[in-house]
């Protein structure tokens, strides 16, 4: 790790509030994901239901 000096605290902060709010977007990303397929599998079970 390269000598950060007395930056240190403040790049390291910024590295783990980086990495935090990537994680915050894949999450949320993945839940809309989820929920998105589970409202087009509704609506495709409600259309083979019809007989469409």
């Amino acid at each position: 790790m390269p000598e950060l000096g007395k930056y240190a605290d403040a790049v390291l902060w910024s590295w783990a509030a980086t990495l935090g709010l990537i994680a915050l977007l894949v999450v949320m990303t993945w839940m809309q994901s989820r929920k998105a397929k589970a409202d087009l599998d509704a609506i495709e079970a409600r259309r083979a239901a019809k007989g469409n």
